[in-house]
């Protein structure tokens, strides 16, 4: 991942939901998925770039909500725990795709009641 503490690069990036909607769906969707360590080390590659992309523009919302707004305590939580979350190292195992995932569908709701 690269260093982008100001969040720039992301905030230059369209959140293209739909495709990482999808990916979420069918990750959390799996039975028994026969894919190679490799596979599953890409997609939890690319849940977290997607998770980086959409916590940042949770925090650019939740910085502009007035100070004693509750939305902004909620988001700075998840952020938290999404921060926390994305800090565990990629595994090249289903389990690890799954917890990317599981990270991002809070942060879309935060998205979309932060504003």
């Amino acid at each position: 991942m690269l260093h982008d503490p100001l969040g720039l690069i992301e905030a230059e990036l369209p959140l293209d939901r739909a495709p990482h909607e999808a990916l979420v769906t069918a990750v959390l969707a799996w039975q028994d998925p026969d894919l190679t360590p490799h596979d599953y080390e890409q997609i939890a590659l690319q849940l977290t770039r997607h998770a980086c992309a959409v916590a940042a523009d949770v925090q650019r919302h939740s910085a502009a909500l007035p100070k004693n707004d509750g939305r902004g305590a909620l988001a700075e939580v998840i952020l938290r725990e999404a921060a926390g979350r994305l800090l565990q190292p990629i595994q090249g195992a289903a389990r690890c795709a799954r917890n990317r995932a599981r990270l991002i569908r809070p942060l879309y709701e935060r998205r979309r009641h932060g504003h």
